[in-house]
């Protein structure tokens, strides 16, 4: 009898992991909390304010500004920093679609700079090759929870005065030589989509330690108008962009979990990558000995087998679901999106001010193409939330699954 689930064998696991979001009573009467208080808006509300106010100090920073999601955070906080009209932003390419469609919405370039094959980070030795007369910033995504190199970052951003926006969407808690993420940069993004380590099903924040910027940030969530100004006076360019007082509730009840919950990920994260890296072919990704706090919003391995064993990627993680393991393979670069088959003579890439041209289609980035089409192997964080017989069970099956390579090729 075969020996893989996939093939009619035994399955490793049978019982599902944590689910996500995780949630009780005290969810529930936040809730209603708002509900019967009949400020549903934050305008004139307390919620959003006090969830503004502990995220960014919780982060480090001196200024938040709540949102509805994280896209719009990016958004906002490209604006807030000036970021417009034929402007290049520093991309990574291995990220979801906002980190580079914020900057088209702000009609900017995304100039896409491959990662480090070792962390799927931006790799910043690659960066100041990318550096033109055109560039006004840098935006540091911290995949997975994994915070980027923020000192290589900073000191390129210093040396070329440029600006540095951070993509914590996948990164609350998540901290580099002690200091948490989002108060590198001269402003951070956040989001609380139902999938992220804080949510409230939808949400996003912006922060910042330049309480100019976090007034810009504010006007432009805000219909254009100022703090302290008239009502209908709109001297910005702005949209409506706040959060409700139901979100902010949410949010503020789940904050009090996150720490706790992020220490379980990096405890069990840990564990699992001392256990796959002993198993030839799979190579957990580096974690930087600078990164004092990762958020693990994914837990991201290597495969490495298929052009010695000639199984591909989609095969091995085709077997480890059929033994109870959830994983998935990830993104495709961001310029192979259909979103990036832009007509090059039109705007934004195309515009007079700009005065280049840029093919997506035509770009080739050597790591990141590798990364998704062959090495990626994800692990969602609700996973990392079970107990220590959970990460062996991951482990033994991508143990089983290695030793019985040969059965996918039958």
């Amino acid at each position: 009898m075969s020996k893989l689930a996939i093939k009619g064998g035994p399955k490793v696991r049978e019982k599902p992991f944590p689910s996500w979001p995780i949630w009780d009573e005290s969810d529930c009467q936040a809730l209603v909390d708002v509900c019967r208080s009949g400020q549903w808006w934050s305008v004139g509300g307390t919620k959003v304010k006090e969830f503004e106010e502990k995220f960014a100090e919780y982060c480090g920073c001196k200024v938040g500004v709540c949102v509805p999601n994280g896209t719009i955070a990016l958004v906002v906080a490209l604006k807030a920093l000036g970021i417009g009209y034929a402007d290049e932003v520093i991309v990574t390419p291995y990220t979801f679609i906002a980190s580079a469609s914020s900057v088209l919405q702000c009609n900017a370039i995304p100039i896409f700079v491959d990662i480090d094959p070792e962390t799927y980070n931006i790799d910043p030795s690659k960066i100041e090759a990318a550096i033109t007369e055109k560039t006004k910033a840098i935006m540091a995504v911290h995949i997975a929870g994994l915070p980027c190199d923020m000192d290589a970052i900073t000191e390129i951003a210093r040396k070329h005065n440029l600006k540095v926006i951070e993509d914590c969407a996948q990164a609350h808690a998540a901290e580099w030589k002690h200091r948490r993420v989002g108060s590198f940069g001269d402003a951070g993004a956040f989001s609380f989509q139902a999938s992220k380590n804080l949510t409230s099903g939808e949400g996003g924040i912006v922060v910042t330690t330049d309480v100019e910027v976090g007034d810009r940030a504010w006007s432009i969530h805000n219909v254009g108008r100022v703090r302290d100004g008239a009502w209908y006076h709109h001297p910005v360019m702005g949209s409506n962009y706040r959060m409700t007082e139901f979100q902010a509730a949410i949010l503020l009840n789940q904050m009090k979990k996150l720490d706790a919950e992020t220490a379980r990920r990096n405890e069990n994260a840990r564990y699992l990558t001392e256990r796959l890296s002993k198993i030839d072919g799979i190579k957990p990704l580096k974690r930087d000995e600078r990164v004092t706090t990762h958020a693990y919003h994914i837990y991201i391995f290597r495969y490495l087998a298929e052009e010695t064993t000639g199984v591909p990627r989609s095969k091995f993680i085709e077997a480890l679901n059929a033994e109870g393991i959830p994983c998935s393979s990830g993104y495709v670069p961001l310029y192979r999106s259909g979103m990036f088959d832009i007509d090059p003579d039109a705007c934004p890439v195309g515009c007079p001010f700009y005065g280049k041209r840029i093919v997506y289609k035509d770009l080739y980035l050597e790591n990141c193409e590798r990364a998704c089409e062959r090495e990626a192997v994800w692990i969602m964080q609700s996973v990392l939330l079970g107990d220590r017989k959970d990460m062996d069970d991951i482990a033994d099956a991508v143990e089983k699954v290695m030793s019985n390579l040969a059965e996918l090729r039958e």
